[in-house]
């Protein structure tokens, strides 16, 4: 069946009127044909399900016919922190992890960041949040993943406050004071040549050694295209962020946190 998110305030008239580029799915797209069935969802955790009556000129018009809660939403609250990539690859990596179950998604300006404009980042936002819906429509999400402003790394590591989830959502009836476990994967730890680096593990390793538990929340943080440099490691360390290695290859810098989500999410027994 297909999915559509849709503001709770349109849920409120009869018929739902849907337009836009949801109207032109619908209509030029799925060519749905009245009386087939969606599946609407209101982003708060109810999905309705909805009947086609027929077309507007520009729009698209559904009877509500049920309310249940929706489901499709991992337990487990994943926060990625990207570096911010060029072109389609930042894309790939919003689409991917958003079909793993990741809840939040934060771009990061690191210091061999080849995009490294913030407003340029920003500036991304209204594409990326399309992504991001067409990815949880189309993988069966019953919420968006937030989509954060941009950080510098800096202040990525810093912000230890984690944010609250909705009310009703597996992670949302988790305790505020609950801490989120860290994860740095650094391609250094290949051959750390050295490095003091103290609990340095694989990141299979680490997540055996937590009290995986429902709920839990975890934050990854992934470098840019030049890597992680050794003073930002040293800066995670210090905020209590555990360098873990991804194996004995080096992954693209958009591969590495599909990766890190996926081996996350099947250890925690999401997948």
């Amino acid at each position: 069946m297909d999915r559509f998110f849709v503001s709770p305030a349109v849920l409120q008239t009869q018929p739902v009127v849907l337009t836009g580029e949801q109207a032109h799915q619908v209509r030029r797209v799925l060519r749905l044909r009245p009386g087939e069935r969606v599946m609407l969802l209101d982003n708060l955790g109810s999905a309705y399900d909805a009947v086609l009556l027929g077309y507007g000129q520009e729009d698209a018009r559904f009877r509500i016919e049920g309310q249940r809660l929706a489901s499709g939403e991992p337990a487990t609250h994943l926060t990625l922190f990207q570096a911010a990539l060029k072109g389609e690859r930042f894309e790939w990596v919003l689409q991917k992890g958003t079909e793993i179950g990741a809840s939040r998604f934060v771009p990061v300006i690191c210091e061999r960041n080849v995009m490294d404009d913030r407003r340029a980042v920003d500036g991304k936002r209204e594409r990326w949040q399309r992504i991001i819906q067409e990815a949880a429509e189309q993988s069966g999400r019953a919420r968006l993943p937030e989509l954060a402003p941009c950080l510098s790394f800096a202040d990525a590591v810093g912000s230890d406050a984690i944010p609250t989830a909705p009310k009703g959502s597996p992670s949302g009836d988790m305790p505020a004071e609950a801490s989120a476990i860290r994860l740095i994967p650094w391609e250094g730890l290949r051959d750390d040549g050295g490095q003091s680096l103290q609990q340095v593990r694989s990141l299979r390793e680490a997540l055996a050694g937590c009290n995986l538990r429902v709920g839990i929340r975890i934050e990854v943080f992934i470098g840019p295209e030049g890597g992680f440099s050794d003073a930002e490691i040293g800066l995670a360390q210090n905020h209590r962020i555990l360098p873990v290695s991804l194996g004995p290859r080096i992954l693209r810098a958009e591969t590495a946190g599909v990766v890190a989500a996926a081996t996350i999410m099947y250890e925690v027994g999401e997948i």
